[in-house]
């Protein structure tokens, strides 16, 4: 068996496991249990993103509102957006994907070390908290929704100074 075809078996292996769990989920989601009615939040959003850091270290991001549990996942009512931290020379740079709201509906909260982001419209409910890679000043926060992607950017406490050096003459 080539390398691909192993890979192949084992992606298709965790998407068959994935797709089994919903169908526990959406059948737990419509039994009666102990005499009382299982509260429902539906619809169920699940998904990652796969990176290779500058280390060559792969970095596996969830998003959604099911996470890992002991026995069973737990499903929350609001849904972790997709997000994306960039840091950059002077300033940290948050996207995150907010669709089906207005801007009037988000709220964003920024302190020196982790920005959480919420929204919310009818039946859509959004939250994340982001922990940043560097110190920043809050209150320098500019956030911009378009096309429902937020982007917010933060300066950095202390900017990177540009190495200070001086000639040394040779005698």
């Amino acid at each position: 068996m080539s390398e691909f075809e192993e890979w192949w078996r084992r992606t298709k292996r965790l998407f068959d496991e994935i797709d089994k769990l919903f169908d526990e989920l959406i059948r737990e989601s419509f039994e009666m249990g102990g005499g009382r009615r299982r509260r429902t939040f539906g619809p169920y959003y699940y998904g990652f993103s796969v990176t290779i850091g500058p280390d060559g270290v792969p970095r596996i991001r969830e998003w959604g509102n099911i996470k890992p549990g002991v026995i069973r996942p737990r499903i929350s009512e609001a849904i972790e957006p997709f997000t994306d931290v960039v840091e950059e020379e002077d300033v940290v740079k948050i996207v995150a994907d907010l669709p089906g709201v207005e801007k009037e509906d988000i709220d964003v909260e920024a302190t020196e070390t982790e920005v959480r982001i919420s929204a919310e419209r009818g039946d859509r409910k959004y939250f994340k908290a982001v922990k940043l890679p560097a110190r920043v000043r809050p209150e320098t926060a500019k956030a911009q929704y378009k096309n429902g992607v937020l982007t917010i950017v933060i300066e950095k406490a202390e900017k990177r100074k540009k190495p200070s050096g001086f000639r040394v003459k040779v005698e």
